[in-house]
């Protein structure tokens, strides 16, 4: 599938694959230092981060969820997975491919596959860095929560949207 970001950058979105790893975990790590610092401070990005060294947790993502990667010349540019059917587990946009409707192009793709599973409704964990971009995609949040990554804690909010069948 091909969408145009602007007429110099075709985008092309595919399904992940193991393969798509080493690049998924760099562009993993680089949004959170980059985008996020903004909403957290330098130990809570560290924390985060080092979920990247978690390959087994990894591993499982690539094969149990539908992982979709945007890809702009052969460059992974962001991704996006969905878990059990209807929850957002990760939405990462490269750091410098912000605010060019990469993560709409790719949520609008996972929302799709949720309303043809008809497992309803969509939830996500979403970060501060990311809660304006999911209220604009109409999700709401359920509850703010604080969560301990290696003894630090972080806030992200429950966030849920009630899909029309």
């Amino acid at each position: 599938m091909n969408n145009n970001i602007s007429n110099n950058h075709p985008i092309s979105i595919r399904r992940g694959n193991l393969q798509d790893l080493p690049e998924m975990l760099i562009l993993f790590k680089d949004t959170i230092t980059f985008v996020c610092k903004k909403d957290y401070n330098t130990n809570q990005l560290e924390a985060w981060k080092s979920g990247a060294d978690n390959l087994e947790r990894w591993k499982k993502v690539m094969k149990e969820q539908l992982v979709l990667v945007a890809e702009i010349d052969h460059k992974i540019v962001g991704f996006c997975t969905l878990d059990q059917k209807n929850y957002i587990d990760l939405l990462f946009i490269h750091k410098d491919h912000q605010n060019l409707g990469i993560a709409s192009i790719l949520y609008n793709l996972i929302e799709k596959e949720a309303l043809k599973q008809k497992n309803l409704p969509l939830t996500a964990d979403v970060s501060k860095t990311a809660k304006p971009f999911f209220e604009r995609m109409g999700f709401h949040v359920l509850s703010e929560q604080t969560v301990n990554v290696k003894g630090v804690d972080l806030i992200n909010y429950k966030m849920q949207k009630d899909l029309l069948t």
